[in-house]
């Protein structure tokens, strides 16, 4: 106090602020490192309603639709949303009972409908007991951002993933799965307006017209 009374300066450190700006990088990674030690997966929602956007990187398609999601009774509706007029191209609504092994396309305008079994097991949208923690991170900007925590299939003998799902840390609502196979991406999914709860239960009935369904999966091209 009677230095600054008699206007000295305490003299400078040299290398005081690098020093400052190391210490507290080790401290945010430090830090971040204890979150992911800490860290188990959350449970993600087991009904839910919204909409999702779904990239074929193979064939540079984006997809959007109205997703029913119903985890305990393994069913999955997909209603595609047709954002424009585009020549020669069909909308269809998939049904999925992966109980009964199999999927319901209906085509939107004519109700023509398939029925083609599934052979691939459920698959929920959630984060598996033994998922790999890969990091925890804001979405957005100030003022306006989600926290969200990335996971993946990734084990240690095994360097790449084949699945990373990105979910909110508050809710544990979906935000992003990602799918890679023989080390390309195949799809990227983007999960938005999420309501919890199934509306209309009867979304998961397959229309009339199934009862005469053909045996083969319709193509989206005329």
């Amino acid at each position: 106090m009677a230095r600054a009374a008699a206007g000295l300066r305490p003299l400078p450190v040299p290398g005081l602020g690098l020093v400052l700006v190391l210490l507290g990088g080790l401290l945010l990674r430090g830090g971040a490192a204890a979150a992911g030690a800490r860290a188990e997966p959350c449970q993600a929602p087991r009904q839910w309603e919204g909409r999702t956007v779904t990239y074929e990187h193979g064939t540079g398609r984006n997809t959007r639709a109205a997703v029913s999601y119903d985890g305990p009774n393994q069913r999955l509706r997909v209603l595609e949303e047709r954002k424009a007029l585009i020549p020669c191209k069909k909308f269809f609504e998939y049904i999925f009972l992966y109980k009964d092994a199999v999927m319901f396309q209906i085509e939107q305008v004519t109700k023509l409908c398939s029925k083609v079994a599934l052979t691939e097991p459920w698959d929920p949208y959630d984060i598996p007991a033994n998922s790999t923690y890969e990091d925890q991170y804001y979405i957005g900007g100030p003022g306006d951002k989600i926290m969200v925590q990335e996971w993946s299939d990734r084990k240690p003998a095994r360097k790449l993933e084949s699945w990373v799902g990105v979910y909110t840390v508050t809710d544990c609502y979906p935000v992003q799965e990602t799918y890679t196979k023989n080390y390309s991406v195949t799809t990227s999914t983007r999960f938005f307006d999420l309501q919890l709860g199934i509306a209309d239960p009867s979304v998961f009935t397959p229309p009339s017209t199934c009862q005469a369904a053909q045996l083969r999966k319709m193509e989206g091209e005329c």
